[in-house]
């Protein structure tokens, strides 16, 4: 399986080309990093690259981008709209394929120490790989800038590195390393430069304000264009969608009289993200993201089915995990099937309000449906994803019940190992039943908006996640029983008979429909 992530550096250098040109030379140099985009700012006064490739060229790559922004940036002469605390502000790590989130805390821990050790670049680590709270948060580790955290140092032990001497480096500053999800650096211009009204807004949408869930935001001064601007960062754009944003940017500028006259997106984006964009806007009638011509052409070179049409042969489609669930392994096994079974759920929900939204009886639902399709899907893709996450959270079982015994020591860390690995297999099914019984209630919601002919759709909808979510319910409760951790198996009982009583409670999808009046 290849191994991919991406990393999206931060240099403070948005107005020389030629040293963004020498910052780019020294990580392209890094066999195996493909350099995917740069984009300059000059009001911002920052540069973003992205790249890909193996996660420890990446890292090296990374690590001589930053050495040679040490050597021609110097911060004592900068001055931009972008907040910022080093010549190399931030270097996030991105999983991509056949990496985790985990694996990229660990590989930004190693790139902070080797920055330290080659440069002397204090380094703060943020998001996952944050080793407190009040650091997850990339604004917090940036508070008072250069200038504001090279006064705090001298005398503030909260503001002090997690690598390195409790210093600034004198022209580079310090670097924030990390471990994300793919994030969208997505800006919103205004008819308007002041940026006063920009500042309102961003504060009305973003999250630590009491806003949008995965947002943050920041108003700009864009002095080149005499235009303000709603500088976002979405940290989800599965949860939270560029439309949603864009939506409430435009809602929020009306109050003050001043509307949106633009947006760009830095970066790279997500094909899907401009996807549910597109879905959102054009209100697309059974749209599907196999009408897009490289994933068509993409699932035509790898053999892969993208879309359901009448010559689909739906048997062949199933086989392969019918299969595996029949052989004789305990992977997949009944937490995969119930998993399975809340992603069919989800799927004929998305079929439901997709069909019911082209419906005129159902015209007074568009909206509603509409977002009710957006949460469908992301439920359905959680579910998906959690069918291999259950086999391989059970394999990992089995291979600490391998592990030898022979010693007290062996024995010992035997012990501990499964108790550690029984956990994870506990948390997978847990997230099932979470998942699933808020989807059962969202098809009985569905129920009152979706045209009549999708009933019985609705019906085996709502059996299929409620199936789901009782499966998934048996799995935890067989995996807690393993435990010797009660205070931890008490806590996931309470939770599992709180979910046990919304779904009984939960109006049902699969209500009969009410028989005509005679």
């Amino acid at each position: 399986m290849k191994r991919l992530i991406e990393c999206v550096p931060n240099f403070s250098e948005g107005r020389d080309p030629a040293k963004v040109d020498a910052i780019v030379a020294a990580m392209t140099g890094v066999p195996g990093v493909y350099i995917l985009g740069r984009e300059m700012d000059a009001d911002h006064h920052r540069c973003v690259v992205t790249m890909a490739g193996e996660p420890d060229a990446v890292a090296e790559a990374a690590i001589l981008g930053a050495g040679t922004a040490m050597k021609l940036i110097d911060l004592n002469e900068h001055a931009g709209a972008h907040p910022r605390v080093g010549a190399t502000d931030v270097i996030p790590f991105i999983p991509i394929e056949g990496v985790t989130l985990e694996d990229c805390v660990a590989l930004a821990r190693r790139t902070g120490e080797e920055l330290w050790k080659r440069y002397r670049i204090p380094v703060f680590f943020y998001e996952a790989a944050a080793t407190r709270p009040d650091r997850v948060n990339l604004e917090n580790v940036r508070k008072g800038q250069f200038e504001g955290l090279r006064e705090q140092l001298k005398n503030n032990h909260d503001r002090q590195p997690d690598v390195g001497e409790p210093k600034l480096h004198p022209t580079a500053g310090v670097t924030v390393v990390g471990a994300r999800k793919f994030l969208v650096a997505y800006n919103v211009n205004l008819n308007t430069s002041d940026v006063a009204i920009a500042n309102k807004i961003a504060k009305a949408i973003r999250f630590s304000s009491g806003g949008l869930r995965y947002v943050k935001s920041m108003g700009v001064e864009l002095k080149a264009r005499n235009l303000a601007q709603v500088s976002i960062n979405l940290t989800d754009f599965e949860q939270t969608p560029m439309h949603r944003v864009y939506e409430m940017v435009k809602r929020e500028a009306a109050r003050y009289g001043v509307m949106p006259v633009g947006s760009e997106i830095v970066g790279l984006v997500p094909k899907k993200a401009i996807e549910m964009t597109a879905d959102f806007f054009l209100q697309l009638e059974e749209f599907s993201p196999a009408q897009v011509f490289e994933n068509k052409l993409a699932a035509a070179l790898s053999g892969a089915a993208l879309e359901k049409t009448e010559n689909t042969e739906l048997t062949k489609l199933a086989r392969p995990f019918l299969d595996a669930v029949a052989g004789a392994t305990p992977t997949p096994g009944g937490g995969s099937v119930s998993a399975f079974a809340g992603a069919a759920a989800a799927a004929l929900g998305q079929m439901v309000a997709g069909l019911s939204r082209k419906k005129k009886s159902q015209a007074a639902f568009v909206d509603q449906l509409s977002g009710e399709l957006d949460a469908l899907r992301k439920t359905g893709e959680a579910l998906t994803a959690a069918i291999d996450r259950d086999a391989h959270a059970y394999a990992a079982v089995m291979r600490a019940f391998k592990m030898p015994q022979t010693t007290p020591e062996e024995i010992k860390a035997r012990k501990e190992a499964v108790q550690e690995a029984t956990k994870g297999a506990t948390e997978v099914p847990l997230e099932v039943v979470e998942r699933t019984v808020m989807l059962y209630e969202q098809l009985g919601q569905l129920r009152a908006m979706s045209a009549a002919s999708m009933r019985s759709d609705l019906v085996v909808a709502g059996l299929m996640a409620a199936a789901g979510a009782r499966g998934a319910m048996a799995n935890v409760e067989i995996n807690l029983d393993g435990l010797s951790d009660a205070g931890y198996a008490q806590v996931v009982r309470s939770k599992l008979s709180e979910l046990r009583g919304r779904l009984e409670r939960a109006p049902k999808a699969e209500a009969p429909q009410e028989a005509p009046a005679s």
